[in-house]
């Protein structure tokens, strides 16, 4: 899971009025904590705004999946603007993570059924193959339940994204055929096709 965005690139654009330091190290820290695991930000535009007894805070942050998120706030104060800005924006990035995770929500009838597991005892590993008169059954350490949907390869990346987990399993809705899904340590995804 994702615990902070890879340092994403962030334009801050001050209109009427000239940017300093404070500002640009404010605006930086504050898309900073936008550390939610989804959406990934890739690219984050801020736009400051300054008309008389107005400042104006508007966040564009351009993530993964072609998702936009913006928000805009005015007030009498530069800081306060941005801070309302970014909650703005952190309520639009869970509320879109939630709908996310309803729509793929599990349906019991889609889950794998799985076959009681086995556990031998620790002496069966302990013999030598001279001494051992069959091969034993594999000893069954983790069971974990898997759903097989239907996805497009688009989706199944993006329940990877969603979830903890180092794989997806699913069936293809192009070509309806089962695939799994993974992180390859690169960042790059691949599938298996069993």
């Amino acid at each position: 899971m994702q615990t902070s965005n890879a340092n994403p690139q962030v334009t801050i654009t001050v209109r009427h009025e000239s940017v300093t330091d404070s500002i640009r190290d404010f605006v930086q820290k504050k898309i900073g904590t936008l550390h939610l695991d989804y959406p990934k930000i890739i690219e984050a535009r801020a736009i400051l705004d300054v008309q008389k007894n107005r400042h104006i805070a508007e966040i564009i942050l351009f993530c993964a999946n072609h998702i936009v998120i913006d928000a805009s706030t005015e007030g009498k104060d530069m800081y306060a603007a941005i801070d309302e800005t970014i909650s703005k924006i952190a309520r639009r990035m869970r509320k879109h993570k939630t709908r996310l995770l309803k729509r793929n929500k599990i349906k019991p009838e889609q889950s794998i059924k799985h076959l009681d597991e086995k556990v031998f005892a620790s002496n069966i590993l302990d013999t030598h193959p001279e001494e051992a008169e069959a091969d034993p059954e594999p000893m069954i350490i983790h069971r974990e339940s898997q759903t097989l949907k239907t996805l497009k390869k688009e989706d199944a990346i993006m329940e990877l994204e969603l979830t903890d987990r180092p794989f997806v399993v699913y069936n293809n809705e192009r070509r309806n055929v089962m695939q799994i899904i993974y992180r390859r340590s690169d960042g790059d995804y691949a599938i298996i096709e069993p």
